[in-house]
């Protein structure tokens, strides 16, 4: 009986809250979380008599709806184009700084890439030709490479040939004789006979070809087609509109540019006229679509500088015009002092006089097409010979070449072994040399 009641009194016990389960003591009877001793683990039991209060719901993020087609391809063509901007970015900043650097590099030497002393240079002249050597004498032409390689051959015989490239067109004539010779890049092309002595000729880039020629009494500008067959002629006599002093022809050959010059009450004039031999020129006065007469100006140069834009170097300037079929008047640039070389490409138009008391003996203008000024330099090279040739302003003299490019910097200056006859740009960083004893292709190092 005493063991019952001791049962019971232990039954009676009044159950652990949650609280009192944590802090007092544990019931009788053994669990799993009590061990061999029979107390309690220091895990702690879940109070079962509290309510855990529900936590706060969140709400899920909807999954994004899958991308159609259009607009994978509007992404795919977003990242390619930012690449491509950054790419090219890229590039053009490369390109600016390998600009940049070759602008300010300067040469101090050269090396000869190839030679040939088998040369006549005495009698022989050069001339670029749309990258390669257009070399003529008395007795014949030929093309040849910068490696100084023949890719044609033609023979003639005149007593002073003169020739004038334009492009891949060449013409050769016989100053004061009668016979000219036309070639291309391929080689002849025809031949003229003339009746009267030339005084000049010139080819334009489609290979027609305007001579002056002089019978002592009048003279004629006759124009002829790239095979020697004659197209038109023209006399004109010193008092009307004045003995022609020089010939340009546009590239297409349509338009013909002749300066005259006259005496006109003791004060010489220049008259500068365009003949057009197209629809638009056949019905005016001996074909001169225009004309523009210059008191007291002498004009002794004219240049086609392209298809629509020309260029008259006077003794006290230049003047350019501008127009395809009909050319107009444009800017001309006046230069108070005397005026001792010139030279021009199709972009540039460059001027040198002398320095009157000043260190420097020569000053240098450049302008562009426009007539506005680019750059001034004075400068102390005793040249003999001034060019623009591809980009670069070449100058030398018999010892001594220089180049400078078209902003006036002063890329290479030095001497050379042996007599300078001629100096040009036949490529980039290509030069041909000619010398008293042989021709060099040279590269500036």
């Amino acid at each position: 009986m005493a063991d019952n009641k001791k049962n019971t009194k232990t039954n009676q016990k009044t159950p652990v809250t949650g609280k009192q389960g944590a802090k007092g003591k544990a019931p009788a009877s053994k669990s799993k979380n009590q061990g061999a001793s029979g107390k309690a683990q220091t895990n702690k039991m879940p109070a079962p008599s509290v309510k855990e209060q529900p936590k706060a719901r969140t709400q899920k993020k909807a999954p994004p709806a899958p991308l159609n087609y259009e607009d994978k391809l509007s992404r795919h063509r977003r990242a390619v184009f930012r690449r491509t901007i950054i790419a090219v970015g890229a590039v053009l900043a490369a390109v600016v700084l390998i600009l940049l650097l070759m602008e300010k590099r300067s040469y101090h030497n050269y090396r000869v890439l190839q030679t040939s002393d088998q040369e006549d240079v005495i009698s022989t002249k050069y001339v670029e030709m749309d990258g390669k050597i257009f070399r003529y004498s008395p007795d014949g032409a030929s093309l040849v490479t910068k490696q100084l390689e023949t890719v044609w051959s033609e023979s003639f015989s005149m007593q002073n040939p003169v020739a004038h490239v334009n492009g891949t067109r060449a013409v050769v004539a016989d100053r004061d004789g009668t016979s000219m010779e036309m070639f291309d890049k391929n080689g002849y092309t025809g031949s003229v006979t003339t009746s009267y002595t030339i005084v000049k000729a010139k080819v334009s880039k489609s290979g027609l070809v305007a001579a002056i020629l002089d019978n002592g009494e009048d003279t004629w500008i006759n124009f002829y087609s790239y095979d020697g067959s004659l197209i038109a002629e023209n006399q004109t006599r010193i008092d009307d509109p004045g003995y022609p002093m020089d010939v340009a022809i546009s590239d297409d050959g349509t338009v013909m540019m002749v300066t005259y010059q006259f005496v006109d009450g003791g004060d010489t004039t220049s008259y500068v006229a365009f003949y057009n031999f197209g629809d638009v020129g056949q019905n005016e006065d001996d074909r001169i679509v225009s004309g523009y007469t210059y008191e007291g100006v002498v004009i002794p140069q004219i240049e086609y500088l392209g298809s629509s834009q020309s260029l008259a170097l006077r003794d006290d300037g230049f003047t350019i015009y501008k127009g395809k079929q009909i050319p107009k008047e444009g800017k001309t640039v006046k230069i108070e002092q005397e005026i001792v070389s010139t030279f021009f490409d199709e972009d540039h138009i460059g001027l040198v006089f002398k320095n009157d008391g000043k260190e420097k003996l020569y000053t240098m203008k450049v302008y562009n097409t426009s007539g506005s000024l680019l750059f001034e330099k004075d400068f102390n090279i005793p040249y003999t010979s001034i060019r623009m040739c591809d980009d670069m302003i070449l100058m030398y003299n018999s010892s001594q070449i220089c180049v400078l490019n078209n902003r006036g910097v002063e890329k290479y200056l030095g001497t050379v072994d042996g007599t300078v006859n001629d100096f040009f740009k036949i490529g980039w960083n290509r030069y041909l040399l000619v010398l008293d004893n042989g021709v060099n292709v040279i590269k500036l190092t």
